[in-house]
């Protein structure tokens, strides 16, 4: 009898060790750091000043040198606490509120599949990385503002957007809309061309945010060269 309590008692134990040793969010096969982050900085938000999360990730180069890079944008402390031959555990500890203090300013011209890749993925990494983010849609780009909008690749692999947005959103690269709405709840600011729009057919009532601002040049002229990192994509 003595001997089926210790062994319960040992059981338990490594089930319990083995619990808090697993203690952190999974993101194994996600490659976009972006995506990672996305999610690490909700949880940051609601944390105090010293608290600590784990996270899992892959063992990817890319991956490294992205959390680095946001370490050292943020201030916010991140240590490797394993290290295995296929993936690696990082601890992140809030050290402040992840303010940067940069302004960031893109202007988004395409509407593909492909095409929007860099553009959102650059306004979403400032984002994360606590920057005051505005973008402006122009020309075919003021349709992915549009509720329902599915972004396609261009040609003849156009047959085959489906499939390459599933294989996308298996790394991390949601579709555009999905980024546009964790851009909004970090805080990003969307200006739209307001001629582009009456070209493409594009009405107010159609678009997923009902905040955007409808301009033209000057107004985010005026936003650009208020900026402290621009691009044109």
């Amino acid at each position: 009898m003595k001997r089926l309590i210790l062994t319960g008692l040992i059981i338990m134990t490594i089930a319990v060790k083995s619990q808090s040793n697993n203690n952190y969010i999974d993101f194994s096969g996600k490659k976009i750091t972006v995506y990672i982050l996305n999610e690490v900085v909700q949880q940051l938000i609601e944390l105090e000043t010293g608290e600590t999360i784990r996270i899992k990730v892959d063992n990817y180069q890319a991956i490294d040198n992205d959390l680095a890079a946001w370490s050292r944008i943020t201030g916010n402390k991140i240590e490797v606490q394993e290290n295995a031959s296929n993936y690696k555990i990082y601890q992140f500890e809030k050290t402040k509120e992840a303010l940067s203090n940069k302004k960031f300013a893109i202007i988004i011209s395409e509407k593909g599949l492909e095409e929007l890749l860099s553009p959102l993925g650059y306004a979403w990494a400032a984002a994360v990385s606590g920057m005051e983010v505005n973008i402006y849609f122009q020309g075919p780009a003021v349709k992915i503002m549009k509720k329902g909008y599915k972004e396609k690749l261009k040609g003849f692999n156009t047959l085959f957007s489906r499939f390459a947005r599933k294989e996308l959103a298996k790394t991390g690269h949601i579709p555009p809309q999905e980024k546009l709405i964790e851009l909004y709840k970090l805080g990003a600011k969307f200006y739209l061309c307001q001629p582009s729009m009456d070209h493409f057919k594009v009405k107010k009532s159609d678009l997923i945010f009902t905040d955007i601002i409808t301009a033209e040049y000057i107004t985010f002229l005026e936003v650009l060269n208020d900026s402290d990192m621009k691009f044109f994509l």
